[in-house]
Formats: structure tokens, C-alpha cells, sequence
């Protein structure tokens, strides 16, 4: 079965239990999770604006967090060098292009709910081969 590639805002959808996140987990099925090392610390970086926003509630999202982070998904680095014109030609963040990048690397679906970034992946640059290893 092929990987999915998946981005911190699914993953979070999910991890946090926002209302996305059924769609997220339906989608998946049961496919094997890639992504760049930089998803644990995104979702991180999600985890504290959720407890900035409520920090009542800092001891869910930490839990929720701790969970997110023993998903089991296979890290793989991105070669940062193709990243850039990447995103320069796709006008994503370098974060974003990543995904995407891996995506296209791998030949692997692209699950996320950043708009920009399912349009980058469902345009032109989708169809662009990318050297595989």
C-alpha cells in the first residue's frame, strides 16, 4: 500500500479533534504516513497556539499532543536545495513546499487542509517528475 503524505494541519485536525478531522482520518484509511521532519515540530507549534488561545485547557491539548506524537509516521528528510525553487515557483512557504516536494518524491497522495497547498498539489507542479533515488 503507498504512503500518504501528511501535512501538520491534517494531522492536527485530527490529533486535536477539530471538525476536519473525521475527513482527515476517513481519507487516510489505513495507508502507511510519511512526511518531513519538520510535521512533529508544526504540530508543536500548533499545540501552543491552542494553549496560548485557551490556557485553561493547556493539560488536553499537551495530552492531545503527546498522542499526536506517537502516530506512527515515517520521517524522511527533503533535499532543502530543491525546496526553494519549490516554493518560489509555487509561491509556498519553504514549510509547505516540503510537503509537497516529498509528496512528489515519493509519488504519494498529499493529504492537507492548507488551501494553497492542495492547490499547488493539485496544479501543474504535481505533474512535474521528479528525480527518485
Amino acid at each position: 500500500m503507498p504512503a500518504i503524505v501528511i501535512d501538520a494541519s491534517a494531522l492536527g485536525a485530527i490529533v486535536f479533534n477539530e471538525p476536519e478531522g473525521e475527513s482527515v482520518t476517513q481519507r487516510l484509511g489505513d495507508s502507511p504516513l510519511a512526511a518531513p521532519a519538520l510535521l512533529r515540530f508544526e504540530l508543536a507549534n500548533i499545540c501552543l497556539k491552542k494553549i496560548r488561545k485557551h490556557p485553561d485547557q493547556d493539560e488536553v491539548f499537551l495530552a492531545a499532543l503527546r498522542r499526536g506524537l506517537d502516530v506512527r509516521v515515517e520521517i524522511h528528510d527533503v533535499d532543502h536545495a530543491d525546496v526553494v525553487p519549490l516554493a518560489r515557483s509555487t509561491g509556498l512557504s519553504a514549510y509547505d513546499a516540503s510537503y509537497l516536494w516529498l509528496a512528489r518524491r515519493l509519488g504519494a497522495e498529499l493529504v492537507t487542509l492548507d488551501q494553497a497547498l492542495d492547490d499547488a498539489w493539485k496544479g501543474a507542479s504535481r505533474s512535474t517528475e521528479v528525480e527518485r533515488p
